[in-house]
């Protein structure tokens, strides 16, 4: 199998690396040349369920793929399970919902709330178009905040998946109430049956406002969602047999007459903006004819034509594309589609697409344990900076201070955002350009804007820390490596540092310049750290012996953040 060597598909991005690291070579694309041959990454595993060693790679692979970052806890946990008992734990989600977001904006006199004080949740109250921007802003960092304290399941990396599947614009919604209902369908049926999902979605507020479905009636049919329901949300664009310019016509009829109640804040069927004569689709869909509907049973068209799209195959295979790429690898070549999608498509088809399924499939088989699918993807700014804050256990204020929380889930927010993802805001209706865009897919999370400010991020986490409302936001390295048996050994903590931290392993040589470079400041002898630690952990109040320590791990840490492997997953 032909291979391109990690280190310069790495320099091509201008990353940083050790000059004599002895990087092993790596199924990349060649950044030169984007059309390499198809079966440049070939692999022939498929979705039979897997049988190998369960090592503490498989685990830390799973979970970085399923949760965000990995914490030790998340290893130890998982150690004590087999493969099959940890993915039925990662899909085992709760069923409480989350408490809803609060006002944490009115402490500013122009953003006074006369309906909602400080600290209590806007989710019930009246829209107020003064304080949109405010509430959609505690929804994001709400959001946020889920993220980073999420449990041990799949639930936040699925809302992920579906919000890029179903991508809105909150600042086209607007209306905050809209964005919260919005993800609040995300949610609750995020590992339930995808043509509910659809179907909900389909007549949701926020939807109806983003794709122009209130404004869609039986004078003027607006196109617009009929379009992305085929090409985005369902069949995908991609096909040989293709569905037409007429259905999606058809399909915008069927969908006129809903409207948005603002003071309700639901959504509703107006029979008399509704085109209630048939819609005759094309072949692509065996030219079906869905029955016009009069009065109130006009609602029900939306059913018939549910039923029509998910009657087609290439739904359960464009879905089933969309999760091995988000889950697994961009590249989808004959032979994954073979081995992978095709049957994969089949099992989620037969399930009456019941989407806890598909991923319980994927999770256990033996493609998602395959070499070949560890440590190849580039994370997301997701995955970055909220990964970074779960691994080190970054501590957020207490709810004690709604004002200072907030501040705080907003600069992570933000901070992603700055880099590329921002939650709630996918830059168009296709979603991130990341997970859609060939040939370069995850390469485009890596550009010369992002790195500098991914770094930067993380020297400012590590140094100086975010500093608002009297509270200080820092990594802790101390309490970092305090988890790890015998930090005393510079050895055993640079090398279990790089294992949780890193999808792919550092050389040997590699961890003895870490090591001495940053632990052993420059010096040949281990009890240069050992004797510094030591003396650190005997008085840990003493300022200068812990600063002694403190300071070489900052360094470290900085340094591993900048390193090319630290942007894997």
């Amino acid at each position: 199998m032909a291979q391109i060597n990690r280190k310069q598909f790495f320099q091509n991005l201008a990353l940083e690396t050790l000059d004599d690291k002895q990087l092993p070579v790596y199924p990349y694309k060649d950044p030169a040349n984007k059309e390499l041959p198809k079966d440049l990454r070939k692999t022939s595993t498929g979705i039979g369920q897997y049988t190998g060693t369960w090592s503490e790679e498989h685990i830390k692979h799973l979970c970085r793929r399923t949760l965000f970052g990995v914490t030790k806890a998340d290893i130890d946990f998982f150690k004590t399970k087999t493969m099959v008992q940890a993915v039925d734990s990662l899909l085992n989600i709760s069923t409480v919902y989350p408490a809803p977001p609060l006002n944490h904006y009115s402490g500013s006199a122009n953003l006074a709330d006369a309906e909602v004080p400080l600290g209590q949740t806007w989710v019930n109250a009246t829209e107020n178009p003064n304080l949109s921007g405010a509430r959609r802003q505690s929804y994001k960092a709400w959001w946020t905040s889920l993220m980073i304290n999420q449990d041990r399941t799949i639930n936040e990396k699925m809302i992920l998946f579906w919000h890029n599947l179903f991508a809105t614009e909150t600042t086209v919604i607007q209306s905050a109430r809209f964005c919260y209902d919005h993800h609040k369908i995300l949610r609750q049926n995020c590992l339930g049956n995808y043509k509910t999902l659809t179907r909900l979605l389909a007549t949701d507020c926020g939807m109806l406002v983003y794709l122009n479905g209130e404004k869609n009636t039986n004078t003027a049919p607006d196109e617009n969602f009929g379009r992305e329901l085929q090409e985005l949300f369902t069949v995908g664009k991609d096909l040989t047999n293709h569905y037409t310019e007429d259905d999606v016509k058809a399909a915008a009829k069927v969908m006129t007459g809903w409207r948005n109640n603002r003071t309700t804040n639901v959504s509703y069927f107006d029979s008399t903006k509704h085109d209630n004569g048939n819609k005759q689709f094309s072949s692509f869909y065996n030219n079906t004819v869905i029955t016009g509907k009069t009065g109130a049973n006009g609602a029900n068209e939306v059913d018939d034509l549910m039923n029509m799209i998910f009657a087609q195959n290439e739904v359960a295979k464009y879905i089933c594309r969309k999760v091995y790429r988000f889950f697994v690898y961009y590249n989808i070549d004959s032979s994954i589609e073979t081995n992978v999608i095709l049957p994969l498509a089949t099992i989620f088809r037969n399930s009456n697409y019941n989407i806890k399924t598909l991923i319980e499939t994927l999770l256990k088989s033996e493609h998602f344990y395959d070499s070949l699918n560890i440590g190849c993807l580039i994370k997301p700014p997701t995955d970055h900076l909220i990964g970074i804050a779960r691994s080190f256990n970054l501590q957020f204020p207490t709810s004690a201070i709604v004002l200072q929380q907030y501040t705080h889930w907003v600069y992570v927010q933000q901070a992603c955002a700055l880099i590329g993802q921002d939650i709630g805001d996918a830059p168009n209706v296709a979603g991130w350009p990341a997970y859609y865009q060939s040939p370069q897919y995850y390469e485009l999370w890596i550009n010369s804007d992002s790195l500098p400010k991914r770094n930067q991020i993380c020297d400012i986490m590590v140094y100086n820390g975010y500093n608002r409302q009297s509270f200080k936001l820092i990594l802790d390295p101390i309490a970092f490596v305090n988890q790890f048996t015998t930090p005393e050994d510079p050895n055993l903590l640079v090398s279990q540092a790089i294992s949780l931290l890193y999808a792919i392993d550092l050389s040997a040589v590699s961890k003895a310049q870490i090591k001495t470079a940053f632990l052993l400041s420059g010096q040949a002898s281990d009890y240069y750290w050992s004797d510094a630690w030591n003396q650190y952990k005997a008085a840990p109040t003493d300022t200068a012996k812990k600063q002694a320590v403190y300071t070489r791990l900052q360094g470290m840490f900085k340094y591993l953040f900048g390193l090319a492997e630290f942007q894997l997953s």
